[in-house]
C-alpha cells in the first residue's frame, strides 16, 4: 500500500489504471472507498488515485490541529511521489475545499476541477456552534449516539429511505473515525478561509456537481461556485442527498466522464498535430 509521509503522518493512497492522472479526494468522515464505484469507471481511461485523507480510511491520526491548505499539500505529496506534473482534482465536500485551494495556491498543478457538494465560503457561525456542539457530545456520549443527525445530513430522504444496506454500511465507516479526527476536522472546515473572491482567478475547465437534496451543502452554495467560475457547469444529481458518489453513483460517472473526455479533447484540439509541418512564408 503506498504511503506518503508528512507532519509525522502516513497518508495512504492507493493508484489504478493507466492515462491521464485524476485525483479524487472525499468526503469528510468517509475515506477513499467513498469512490469505489468511481474508480472501476474512470480506470480504464485514467490514472485514478483516492487519497485517504488525515485521519481518515488507513492514514494516521492527526494529534494536532490541521487546515484545509495542509491537506491540499498532503494531496499534492502524493502527486510529487507519483512524479505527477498535474492532474484534474475532483472532491467531494472537504475534498472539494481541497481542490478550490490547489487551483488557487498551485494551479500548475490543476488542469480540470471537478467540485462536488462543497462550499466556496466560510462556515457561517450559527453552523460553526452546531457542529463544536456536536463534537462535544460525541467527546461525552460518542459517535454512535449523534449517527441519526450524521446520517440526515450526509444523505438524502431518497436513499435513507430505499438505500438503508448503503446508510448502515457507511454509519458504520462514521462510527469507526477517531475522536482526534473528528475534532481537528470540524476545527478546520469551521475555520476555513473564503474564496468567494477568488473563483474568477481559476482559469480551469470546472464541473460542479451536488445533489438536489443535499442538506448539509445545500444546491444554491454550488450554483455560486459555478457562477463565479467562468466557463463552469452545473449539474444537479435527482434523488441524491451530500454524498452524491455513493447515492447516485451510475449519475455521477456519467457526468465525470463525460466532462473529462471534454477536456481532453479541448486539449487535444488546441495541441499541434504530430504530423504537421511548419509553413515557410
Amino acid at each position: 500500500m503506498p504511503v506518503v509521509q508528512r507532519d509525522s503522518l502516513a497518508l495512504h493512497y492507493e493508484i489504478q489504471g493507466s492515462g491521464p492522472a485524476l485525483v479524487l479526494l472525499h468526503s469528510f468522515l468517509c475515506s477513499g472507498a467513498m469512490w469505489r464505484e468511481q474508480v472501476e469507471a474512470l480506470a480504464e481511461h485514467y490514472t485514478v488515485i483516492t487519497v485517504d485523507i488525515r485521519g481518515h480510511g488507513k492514514s494516521s491520526v492527526p494529534q494536532q490541529p490541521f487546515s484545509i491548505y495542509d491537506l491540499m499539500e498532503d494531496a499534492l505529496a502524493v502527486l510529487d511521489r507519483e512524479g505527477i506534473d498535474s492532474a484534474i482534482w475532483a472532491g467531494l465536500s472537504i475534498g472539494g475545499m481541497i481542490a478550490l485551494r490547489a487551483a488557487v495556491k498551485a494551479p500548475q498543478r490543476v488542469r480540470g476541477l471537478i467540485l462536488m457538494d462543497t462550499h466556496a465560503g466560510p462556515e457561517k457561525m450559527l453552523k460553526q456552534l452546531r457542529y463544536r456542539l456536536m463534537v462535544l457530545a460525541a467527546r461525552i456520549f460518542g459517535i454512535r449516539l449523534l449517527l441519526p443527525q450524521v446520517n440526515k445530513l450526509m444523505f438524502g430522504d431518497f436513499t435513507l429511505v430505499n438505500k438503508r444496506d448503503l446508510v448502515n454500511e457507511w454509519q458504520e465507516e462514521f462510527a469507526r473515525v477517531p475522536m482526534p479526527t473528528i475534532a481537528h476536522g470540524v476545527n478546520a472546515l469551521c475555520r476555513r478561509d473564503s474564496l468567494l473572491s477568488r473563483l474568477g482567478l481559476i482559469e480551469k475547465p470546472t464541473l460542479v456537481i451536488v445533489g438536489d437534496d443535499d442538506r448539509s451543502l445545500p444546491p444554491h452554495l454550488s450554483r455560486e461556485i459555478a457562477d463565479g467560475i467562468e466557463g463552469a457547469r452545473l449539474e444537479m444529481i435527482a434523488k441524491a442527498g451530500h454524498l452524491t458518489a455513493l447515492e447516485q453513483p451510475q449519475a455521477i460517472n456519467e457526468k465525470m466522464l463525460e466532462f473529462l473526455r471534454e477536456i481532453d479533447a479541448g486539449e487535444a484540439a488546441s495541441s499541434p498535430s504530430e504530423n504537421s509541418t511548419p509553413e515557410h512564408s
